[in-house]
Order: structure tokens, then sequence, then C-alpha cells
């Protein structure tokens, strides 16, 4: 049940983001394609002590959601394939980066050594534990006790990631070959350097290097004959995720997907849009697209060695 600001009632309790609740895998009575879809940032149970830490109100604290993802691309266990999403928001934890790519300025003590501290994501507030939310707006109104971070990291990120190692592992075993598509949305106001029209969706797959060619060019191919603008890499060409799994060389290819939030969500009041349902539908066939093509396609054959 979700009350007026979009937030579930009965998730703002710590409790609600213990292991068993954190995230949900949903999986198709018989995972019948090589394809494990993934939603790391569309959480959006917001623990009570969390949000109490906060400078932001309950509205601007979601900005940097994306927003319904996990239900856009609920139709893919349908069509044979599991689905891991976050309940956990991406403002409190952020299993796109690194494990312990950790803020010193944001901690009341040291952190451990083995914790990197000098990436770029962490200079921009962007950090396993954010700093901001979109737009530059700082969380919190204190400093973070060091176990509060890790304890994020040790009792959701790991499990997180355990689970998603696992299915990607056993996807492969049974098929050969893994592809994974990491689902996110982008805001509307995106803009390729050097264009002039918006993107509808960005294709990542760091430049080649975590899938092969013919993924991104089928994947880029079938959202076109949908009807949407595509690009690829630019401005976003995969993170943590897709650069941590995609292993083309050892048939695990991973693909990133930023679907502009202007297409079904009113980003003031956080609200599906009526183009909601048509995404969705539209993400349905692609997903359904991209396994015909690995199934059916000769170079699909190629996957597990190219």
């Amino acid at each position: 049940m979700r009350d007026a600001d979009g937030l579930d009632e009965e998730g703002r309790t710590d409790a609600a983001l213990r292991t068993a609740a954190a995230f949900d895998l949903r999986r198709p009575a018989r995972q019948s394609e090589p394809f494990i879809f993934n939603s790391p940032h569309s959480g959006r149970i917001y623990p009570e002590s969390f949000l109490a830490m906060s400078r932001l109100d309950r509205k601007a604290i979601r900005r940097s959601e994306d927003h319904f993802v996990d239900e856009l691309f609920s139709g893919v266990v349908d069509l044979g394939a599991p689905l891991l999403a976050a309940n956990f928001p991406r403002a409190w934890l952020d299993v796109n980066r690194e494990p312990y790519e950790l803020d010193p300025r944001m901690f009341d003590g040291p952190l451990p050594p083995f914790a990197n501290i000098g990436s770029m994501r962490v200079a921009g507030g962007l950090g396993t534990i954010p700093r901001l939310v979109a737009e530059n707006m700082d969380i919190y109104r204190g400093r973070l006790s060091v176990d509060e971070g890790l304890s994020r990291i040790e009792q959701v990120y790991r499990p997180y990631h355990a689970s998603l190692r696992k299915v990607i592992a056993q996807t492969h075993v049974q098929f050969g070959k893994a592809i994974l598509i990491d689902c996110h949305s982008m805001p509307a106001n995106v803009r390729v350097a050097g264009g002039g029209r918006r993107p509808d969706i960005i294709i990542g797959d760091r430049y080649g290097a975590s899938a092969a060619h013919d993924l991104s060019r089928a994947a880029v191919s079938h959202l076109s004959r949908l009807g949407y603008h595509v690009v690829r890499n630019k401005p976003y060409a995969g993170g943590f995720i897709t650069e941590h799994y995609g292993r083309p060389g050892r048939g695990l290819h991973a693909l990133q997907l930023e679907i502009n939030r202007g297409l079904y969500v009113n980003e003031d009041t956080l609200e599906r849009t009526a183009g909601f349902d048509l995404l969705k539908a539209d993400l349905k066939d692609f997903a359904a697209m991209m396994m015909a093509h690995v199934r059916e396609d000769p170079v699909g054959d190629r996957l597990a060695a190219e």
C-alpha cells in the first residue's frame, strides 16, 4: 500500500530493509531464456531512521530514483527471464558502485583502509553511500557513523550482489551464455553533446567492452523499430554493474538501458503519465525481440565464446 507521496507505508521502518525484504528476485516458473534483467535503482522503501537523518523532504529525496523501472520491465518474467529488483532506495545505498566507494567527509570516524575514497563517483557525491541526490542536493543533516555505512554494505549490498552473481552463474551453466540487461532511467532533460534531440533510450556497453557488438546493435535496432530515438554509450556507457559482470570473452554479456523519464513519469509529481502503459508494453516487446534474436540469429550461437 502506498501513501500520497509514493512511499510504501509498510516500508518506512528499518525492519523493512532486512535482507529478506531488501530486494526481490522474481523468477519465471521455468527460465527459458539466457537473459537476466536487473533494476538496482527503482527501490522506494525508505527507512524511517534514514528520513530522519535527511535534510530533504519525502519528495525531494526521491529525485535519484529510477521511478517504476521495475514495473516497466515486469513483463520479462512472463517471457521466461528472471528480474532482480531493489526495494531499498538508491539514495540510501547504491549497488551500482564498488562495495566501498565511500566519502570520508560523510563519516564521523576513519574509514577502513580498503575503502576507495578517491574515485570520480565519490568526488561527485555519488558513492556507494551517496552524499547527494540529483541536482546536487545534500542528503544528510550531519555525519554518519562508520558502522552505519558499513552495515548497509554488509547487510544489503553484499547479499544483493550475491543474488545477482548466483542467477547469472546459473543462467550461464544452463545456456552456455548469460545476458544481463541492467535497467535504469534518466532525467528528461538529458541531451547528447552535439545533438539537439533528446534521446529516448541510451544503450551502454562500455564501448564494446561489456557485451558483444551484435547484441548492442540488435538492441539499438529493435528499439528504433519500436519508434524510439536511441543512442549508444553517450552520455551513459554503463556503471559498475555493467563493467563488473560483462565478460564477453566468457559468454557473459551486460547491457545498460537508460530510459528517458519524460516518456512515462511526471518528474514534478512523480506520478505515472499516460505513456507508462505503452512504454511497458514496448519494453516487453523489445525483450521478446532480443530473446528471439539470440535464439534465431546464427550470431547468437557465438555469444558463448565471442
